[in-house]
């Protein structure tokens, strides 16, 4: 477990790098646009293609460290061993959903490369954007397959404490 929480950390870097440096274009194609009176071509496209994957790249470090909003209303009476197991098997849920989407990605990325598919200005190729989200999904369903064999304390729970586990 502690290589793939090591494995989830570099994506959210890696996600956070690109957030940044769509955020320096945007600001780039704002600035070209309102004092220069041109703007970069295909800014929107690119921000929104970046921005897909770097959702995609979160995903296993918010799984690794229990960030994800937890609504304990009707399991706040229950003893811990039990909430542990239903965490268990949200985990497990969570693991059989990211490995659908994982597989579906990947059927979406063949699909728009053997298509050809590209962005409508830039001509940029849409499969990059699936094959960039395909492993981050597959490590998020290793999280979660992980967690649900081992329990949820089996990640980096002081990681979990600086993420700030949100309870309903």
């Amino acid at each position: 477990m502690n290589i793939l929480h090591t494995l989830a950390k570099l994506a959210a870097i890696l996600a956070g790098l690109l957030l940044t440096v769509i955020t320096l274009m945007t600001c780039a194609s704002l600035i070209g646009r309102n004092l220069l009176g041109s703007s970069l071509v295909g800014d929107f496209e690119l921000t929104g293609l970046a921005t897909g994957a770097a959702i995609a790249l979160f995903m296993p470090y918010c799984q690794s460290v229990q960030g994800n909003i937890i609504v304990d209303f009707f399991t706040a009476h229950m003893s811990a061993s039990r909430q542990a197991q239903l965490d268990r098997f949200g985990a497990l849920l969570l693991a059989l959903i990211f490995a659908l989407l994982a597989w579906r990605t990947v059927l979406g990325g063949l699909n728009s490369f053997n298509t050809h598919s590209e962005t409508q200005i830039l001509g940029f190729p849409e499969w990059t954007v699936y094959a960039a989200m395909v492993p981050p999904f597959v490590l998020t369903t290793l999280i979660g397959l992980g967690q649900a064999l081992f329990g949820l304390n089996s990640s980096n729970s002081a990681d979990a404490a600086a993420a700030g586990e949100v309870h309903a």
